[in-house]
């Protein structure tokens, strides 16, 4: 991990900030990368963000991170353990690292430490969803060892 970064647990004190911010970042996703009308992606953001998480902060298998930089709230992660039909794994619903401390390794920190949490909690792989105009992101995951399993394809007629 940087020497720079360190992810704790999320306190009880930050989970509306996390919940505006990861709501933000999910809403932003959906428009810029995947061509969806802000409104229809704010929208989609609240269902999706209470079907997942009914019980808020307190939700079964859900982990909640702050990323710092040398002290400093950076961004965060979010981390869920799932079993389903398509096996085990600890998928990563949210990462973000604020703009002004990226491209200091602390990304790559955070993807390691959800690494090592996968390993303490015996789930035999890391999963997660990138948008396709991600590529900062996309190239991360691979220099990590991450391969594509599905990619989702459109055109806009």
């Amino acid at each position: 991990m940087s020497d720079r970064a360190t992810v704790r647990p999320l306190r009880p004190d930050e989970w509306e900030t996390f919940v505006a911010r990861a709501t933000a970042f999910y809403v932003e996703d959906m428009v810029v990368s995947g061509g969806i009308e802000r409104g229809v992606a704010e929208r989609k953001a609240e269902r999706d963000f209470a079907v997942i998480l009914p019980d808020g902060p307190d939700t079964e298998g859900h982990f909640f991170f702050m990323v710092e930089d040398e002290g400093e709230v950076a961004g965060y992660l979010w981390l869920a353990d799932r079993k389903g039909e398509m096996g085990h794994n600890l998928f990563v619903y949210g990462i973000e690292i604020d703009e002004d401390h990226r491209g200091r390794g602390l990304g790559r920190a955070a993807m390691e430490f959800a690494e090592a949490e996968g390993r303490r909690l015996g789930v035999p792989r890391v999963a997660l969803n990138v948008f396709g105009g991600n590529e900062v992101a996309r190239r991360l995951y691979a220099s990590l060892g991450y391969r594509e399993t599905a990619v989702h394809m459109e055109k806009v007629l």
